[in-house]
C-alpha cells in the first residue's frame, strides 16, 4: 500500500486524476504503476513487463525505480509491505 509520497504533483495525480504536477503524456502509464504500487507488497510486485524494475544504488541504495517514459522514472523504497517515498524524476 503506498504510505508517502516525496512529489506532490504525483501524490496530487494519485489522490485526485490532477495532471498539473506531471508530464500530461506521461499520466496513463503513471496512473498503471501507482495503482499496481498500491497493490505491491514488495519490490518484485512492480517487475512487470517493459517497466524495467531496478534497485538505486549511492544515495538511494534502498529505493528501486521503474521506468516511465525516456529518462523518466518513478522511485520508491518498501518499508514493511508498505511503499514510501514515491517520487517522480528525470535522475539521468
Amino acid at each position: 500500500m503506498i504510505k508517502t509520497f516525496r512529489h506532490k504533483g504525483l501524490e496530487a495525480f494519485f489522490k485526485t486524476g490532477s495532471k498539473a504536477g506531471i508530464q500530461a503524456v506521461h499520466a496513463k502509464r503513471l496512473r498503471l504503476q501507482l495503482a499496481a504500487l498500491d497493490g505491491a507488497v514488495s519490490p518484485q510486485g512492480m517487475n512487470l513487463p517493459g517497466w524495467r524494475l531496478h534497485p538505486l544504488t549511492g544515495d538511494l541504495a534502498d529505493h528501486w525505480a521503474v521506468w516511465v517514459c525516456g529518462n523518466w522514472r518513478m522511485t520508491f523504497r518498501f518499508e514493511g509491505v508498505d511503499a514510501v517515498l514515491i517520487d517522480y524524476r528525470d535522475y539521468h
